[in-house]
């Protein structure tokens, strides 16, 4: 399992990724919380992914630079948060599953909702 940086990480790379369409986005932010995310800069990446609504992840790339600079984080850079690089096909699954184990990780009540239907049963 990865270490709580790199699942903050992932989980803002899976939110960056051309794969995701921008209402899965919308549904995974509702899903976390700003508090999911311990480092400040991450947080305030997550915050503005989150208040970016339903823009494609063309539009929230391009946006989300300036717009976390001007929340206080003149040295941000993108690429090299979303680095190795942006997730590919292959990657996308072990990426949702850092963001499961982040979800479980915050204890928002909301991780439940992720709960298969076995899990509900018991």
């Amino acid at each position: 399992m990865p270490n709580r940086e790199q699942m903050e990480r992932n989980t803002l790379r899976l939110l960056c990724s051309v794969l995701v369409k921008p209402g899965t986005r919308l549904e995974i932010c509702r899903l976390l919380h700003p508090n999911d995310f311990l480092d400040p800069l991450r947080r305030t990446v997550f915050e503005e992914v989150q208040a970016g609504g339903v823009i494609t992840s063309k539009q929230l790339r391009t946006s989300l630079p300036a717009r976390v600079r001007s929340r206080g984080f003149p040295d941000f850079d993108l690429h090299k948060l979303l680095a190795p690089k942006l997730a590919n096909e292959a990657e996308i699954e072990q990426l949702f599953e850092s963001t499961l184990h982040l979800l479980r990780l915050g204890g928002s009540d909301k991780a439940g909702l992720l709960a298969s239907e076995t899990d509900v049963q018991d």
